[in-house]
């Protein structure tokens, strides 16, 4: 019984510190000028959201959250964005990886008026990282997650991790 418990400390001190080095990451690389929502909070109102995805189309065929739109990151087109988004109060999620090239294109979005625009924290590592599904190109549900590199696929901790 006292082993157990040791490693049920363990474990939890684990998924804290790990989250705890989240946010020094984040920390180090957004500003934070758009609102994070949580993984929990979008599974909640999911229905309700738009998802746009701000990772590369080789990432977003590996793995995407259901009904997300690519819309990139590197060639992001706010013009096609707006075609397809004429609401500017829609409510609208943005992800990638971790939550910090999505952090760049929600700003995007913000400058161009959308005013209800959020940030997934974690982006689709905390996602996958929660049990939670996604989707290859063929919208079925795979445990490959396109990590970017090698360097931030530490912090995947669920899944298979693919990147080129």
């Amino acid at each position: 019984m006292k082993n157990l418990i040791i490693i049920l400390f363990l474990c939890i001190s684990a998924l804290g510190f790990s989250q705890k080095n989240l946010s020094k990451l984040l920390k180090k690389h957004n500003t934070e000028s758009v609102p994070y929502i949580s993984v929990e909070k979008l599974l909640n109102e999911k229905d309700e959201v738009i998802i746009l995805d701000s990772r590369e189309k080789n990432e977003f065929e590996t793995s995407h959250l259901k009904n997300a739109i690519c819309v990139g990151y590197d060639f992001f087109n706010l013009d096609s964005i707006q075609e397809k988004l004429p609401e500017k109060d829609s409510k609208i999620v943005v992800y990638c990886s971790l939550g910090i090239r999505s952090e760049d294109i929600a700003e995007k979005l913000k400058k161009a008026g959308y005013s209800n625009v959020y940030n997934l924290y974690g982006g689709i590592f905390e996602w996958k990282n929660n049990d939670l599904e996604v989707l290859n190109a063929q919208e079925t549900p795979t445990d490959s997650i396109h990590t970017f590199s090698k360097i931030w696929s530490k912090w995947l901790k669920k899944g298979i991790k693919v990147y080129e």
